[in-house]
């Protein structure tokens, strides 16, 4: 696949290119590039960046990051049995726990939810950092969702890090997921509060929490450039009338016209 001139392979992670190092320095470099391009296209194309995985897994198949982020990508790509094989190699090269909670999540897309929660069960979950914790917790709510136990998914999400004031990487995706599970049970004010809630603590636009806010309070947005093609199509078309009406005006006169002329 085509690598654009810019990326040079020094953008990737310094962790990533220590990895490579193990590579003949040709190798590394078109790895290294292939890496590039899944990270940079991995939330606006996942099928492209699966493409490039793809290669990067070819060139180096026994290399733990490259097996991580042909994971990542097939995950985006929703290729959920490849993803959780390639994060299962990963993690028997590392033995790092990281991965965990997104391995659950693959089981969910493969549609064993309660797998899922086996797995949120299982001693590496005490091994996982604050941040992993959380996204275990949202994987689990997700799974109960899954499962039809709306009360149990909300249960799960309420916990100290969703009541802290204090704003985290995840702290959007948080309420999001809470105010998503209590509008699914019916309880709207308070689903609006948590949208409301997720907005602010939205820096980045991770969440669409303020699209979900809109719609609960009625509010509709119109394309700008829409409304002008609108507008323009609409003059167009009353120009196109007044033509057709001077048109049959002048018709109607030649007409009388003629009439005239043929009774002298």
């Amino acid at each position: 696949m085509p690598i654009p001139e810019d990326v040079t392979g020094d953008e990737i992670d310094k962790d990533v290119r220590q990895e490579l190092q193990s590579l003949p320095k040709g190798l590394a470099e078109d790895v290294a590039k292939n890496l590039v391009m899944v990270a940079r296209l991995i939330d606006e194309d996942p099928e492209g960046a699966y493409g490039y995985s793809k290669v990067a897994l070819r060139l180096a198949s026994r290399v733990a990051a490259v097996r991580e982020a042909a994971g990542f990508a097939a995950y985006a790509s929703q290729k959920y049995s490849e993803a959780l094989a390639e994060f299962r190699a990963a993690r028997r090269m590392t033995g790092n726990v990281e991965l965990w909670p997104v391995m659950a999540d693959c089981e969910r897309g493969l549609g064993r939810p309660e797998k899922a929660l086996d797995m949120a069960g299982a001693p590496e979950v005490h091994k996982l950092d604050k941040a992993g914790q959380v996204e275990m917790r949202l994987v689990v709510a997700g799974a109960r969702r899954d499962m039809g136990q709306l009360d149990a998914a909300i249960v799960t999400l309420q916990s100290p890090e969703l009541a802290s004031n204090s704003v985290q990487p995840w702290t959007a995706r948080l309420r999001y997921a809470y105010a998503d599970a209590l509008l699914a049970a019916g309880r709207e004010s308070e689903a609006r509060e948590w949208f409301a809630k997720a907005v602010e603590s939205d820096k980045d636009g991770s969440t669409d929490a303020s699209d979900r806010l809109a719609e609960m309070d009625g509010v509709e947005f119109v394309d700008a450039f829409d409304e002008a093609e609108e507008q323009a199509d609409s003059e167009a078309a009353e120009k196109v009338v007044e033509v057709v009406e001077a048109e049959d005006e002048a018709a109607e006169e030649a007409d009388d016209d003629e009439d005239g002329d043929l009774k002298d």
